[in-house]
């Protein structure tokens, strides 16, 4: 925990002197901060860091940015929830990393907090590519993986249109939840509403099983309210045709301040003609996560599930 404070007292000092002497916001006085690191320019508080610590530390001050200047699309994905779709990741994936590593695709990266709490876990095992529309957070992400060695190729663009992208073996993504405004481009989905504006988090989910390998696993934090939607039946109708739901994971209650911004875990399979749909669908809820018994119930849960499917 020392070092995790000292690279983040590190980082803070060096932001808010250059947030009163450059007429900078805080969240780009880190960003400053950073690249000065990756330019040589200061000494980097993080030697002898491990990754995680690293990634903690710009985390926590990237919090503290979006906190004083709080802009829509500038969120950060929990610790907890990056954990667990981790977690997940490992499990669909545990014979295949004995092999070889893995590719995975974040199609709205953000800072990159969730794809490098993914890959911290799977040291060694991933390499990945990163989609961000936004210029901020894509910066952020790329000083991120670079000061923890995480090999991230990114891309500053709009992951609903087409994409540079060779197909992964996995998927991890927290949707951007709302309408999509490019009306244009939405047109290219099956997903594409047939009246008014179509929702952001349907097209994520269909773009990324667009750029999914034959049998890949899509790992989603959704709105728990997904299924229950006004477009919900498009949605039920495309999954059908295209992907089997392999677990869908209700998370601990607490962790979300407004029950209108609750998010489930949604594991999906793009179809294979190799492969079979699940005997059945994992249905479970993640218990708070200080009751240590509970949670090693629903974690011997998985491991029943997984054994059987």
């Amino acid at each position: 925990m020392e070092k995790l404070e000292q690279i983040f007292a590190f980082i803070n000092e060096k932001a808010e002197h250059y947030e009163q002497t450059n007429n900078l916001t805080y969240l780009e006085s880190v960003l400053n901060t950073l690249e000065d690191v990756l330019d040589h320019k200061n000494e980097w508080a993080g030697e002898g860091a491990s990754k995680e610590e690293i990634r903690k530390a710009i985390q926590l001050a990237i919090l503290k940015g979006m906190r004083k200047a709080s802009q829509p699309n500038h969120q950060m994905t929990p610790d907890t929830l990056g954990l667990l779709v981790g977690y997940f990741v490992e499990q669909f994936f545990e014979e295949k990393l004995k092999d070889s590593p893995i590719s995975i695709l974040d199609p709205a990266v953000g800072t990159g907090n969730l794809l490098i709490t993914v890959m911290n876990m799977l040291d060694g095992k991933t390499f990945a590519t990163g989609i961000e529309v936004d210029e901020t957070l894509i910066r952020l992400a790329a000083d991120t993986a670079e000061l923890t060695q995480q090999p991230i190729m990114l891309y500053h663009q709009d992951a609903l249109q087409k994409m540079l992208v060779d197909p992964v073996d996995a998927v991890v993504c927290d949707l951007p939840v709302g309408y999509y405004p490019n009306e244009e481009v939405a047109l290219d989905y099956e997903l594409c509403a047939s009246e008014g504006m179509s929702y952001a988090h349907h097209l994520f989910i269909e773009q990324s099983l667009n750029y999914a390998k034959e049998g890949a696993y899509l790992f989603f934090l959704v709105p728990s309210n997904l299924f229950e939607s006004e477009q919900s039946k498009d949605l039920h109708k495309y999954l059908k045709k295209h992907a089997w739901i392999q677990a869908v994971i209700q998370l601990p209650d607490g962790i979300f301040a407004n029950k209108v911004l609750e998010k489930s875990i949604l594991i999906l399979q793009k179809q294979s003609k190799d492969l079979r749909a699940p005997r059945e669908v994992l249905l479970a809820k993640v218990p708070n996560m200080s009751n240590k018994q509970a949670l090693a119930a629903f974690f011997d849960k998985v491991q029943v599930w997984k054994e059987e499917k």
